[in-house]
């Protein structure tokens, strides 16, 4: 014996059916909050702050920088062979 039912409804009927609360304040609260938290975060992205933030000495902490990244490979940048 086979036995099917179709229920044709809406997720807040559904969800008022079986007895749940509702939640689309809920739903709007938390995502109001990440996107406040992404237009947040966006804004720390900044190029300039992110410099700043990687190199606070500025120009010469990125040509130190650079001077490590090549003395792991070996061959430094020109004209600084000893």
């Amino acid at each position: 014996m086979k036995v099917k039912i179709d229920i044709d409804c809406s997720p807040d009927e559904a969800r008022a059916f079986l007895g749940l609360p509702p939640v689309a304040q809920l739903q709007e609260a938390v995502l109001a909050e990440m996107q406040k938290r992404m237009l947040d975060g966006i804004s720390k992205m900044d190029p300039d702050a992110l410099f700043k933030l990687w190199f606070p000495a500025g120009r010469e902490g990125w040509e130190q920088m650079q001077k490590a990244f090549w003395a792991q490979f070996g061959s430094g940048p020109k004209g600084s062979h000893s």
